[in-house]
């Protein structure tokens, strides 16, 4: 689907609920706060790619307010990708503050307060994705909020290089082609932030951080090896097995629960891609499940439905 949102033709003095309904349609709910709200103007086009929506945001000077009474309003956390093309944008979240300029990019958490700004003129490209599709590529992605990456050369390079591509393409695609694009532009994603030398030092050493980035690419790589043990992964990233749960100590899940997760949305892409054949359980065993039974009842349990719902539910989409 494509949409445009112009406050050209909409009176002055609706512009701000105007604007209020199309951010909030686009994104999630924001308090907005105009620089000249009497001279404001704005342009938002969005273009659906399955579970993934990517738009173009041009407008007057703004303030948005992510604000805790406006959390309880999503059950599902999203994730926003800002590429700044024209003025700076200033983002805080998470006693994080960033200035990114033209040539970087944000990510922005909806399940947290924040603050985002610019004081002219903008030219933003937004990307939005659920935060489960970009976890199932890189263990806790929130950790990234609020840091600036490169955007401009590089894996980053292509990312956004591909995102300007896809208007200009979107209406030859069909449904399916869509929703392919739309988990390629994830994939770019997560690894344009592996690539970024910056991710090895947030939060830990970079030596650490090196060594759980190797962990996160073996695993990733190798869902399908049932033996995906902690002897296996410690042997093949030249660790021992005691230093890599040690890696997993302070984050909110053990090594078992994260290679499920990861599991468990690698097969929600599968059970939505476009012209599968594959059946459950072909792609329960693909993903290193031993058990269908298990699986289904694991499955259910994390997404709130059956394996065969859940497809059913994304073709209708």
């Amino acid at each position: 689907m494509r949409t445009l949102i112009s406050t050209g033709g909409v009176d002055p003095t609706n512009r701000s609920v105007h604007w209020h309904q199309a951010i909030a349609q686009a994104y999630f709910p924001l308090d907005l706060h105009f620089k000249e709200p009497e001279r404001f103007g704005g342009r938002l086009e969005e273009w659906t790619l399955g579970g993934v929506s990517l738009s173009r945001l041009r407008s007057e000077a703004l303030s948005y307010h992510r604000l805790p009474r406006h959390l309880a309003c999503d059950e599902q956390e999203h994730l926003l990708i800002t590429i700044p093309m024209r003025a700076e944008v200033y983002f805080a979240q998470s006693g994080r503050e960033v200035h990114c300029r033209p040539g970087g990019y944000i990510i922005e958490r909806s399940h947290e307060p924040y603050e985002f700004s610019y004081a002219e003129r903008a030219d933003l490209w937004v990307m939005k994705v659920e935060a489960g599709a970009l976890g199932g590529r890189i263990r806790a992605p929130d950790r990234f909020c609020g840091m600036q990456f490169n955007a401009a050369g590089g894996i980053s390079g292509l990312f956004v290089d591909m995102l300007h591509h896809i208007p200009e393409r979107f209406d030859a695609m069909n449904v399916e082609a869509r929703e392919a694009v739309g988990l390629q532009l994830v994939d770019l994603l997560a690894l344009s932030i592996h690539s970024d030398e910056r991710t090895l030092t947030s939060g830990t050493s970079s030596v650490r951080a090196a060594h759980l980035s190797r962990v996160e690419h073996f695993v990733r790589a190798n869902l399908s090896r049932r033996e995906l043990d902690p002897d296996l992964i410690a042997r093949c990233c030249g660790i021992s097995v005691r230093y890599l749960h040690e890696l997993f100590r302070d984050t909110d899940r053990t090594l078992g629960q994260w290679i499920r997760d990861m599991r468990i949305e690698a097969v929600k892409e599968d059970l939505r891609a476009p012209g599968t054949r594959l059946s459950v359980a072909e792609i329960c065993f693909r993903r290193g499940f031993g058990d269908v039974a298990h699986f289904s009842r694991l499955f259910k349990q994390q997404v709130g439905c059956s394996p065969g719902e859940y497809r059913r539910q994304k073709a209708l989409i």
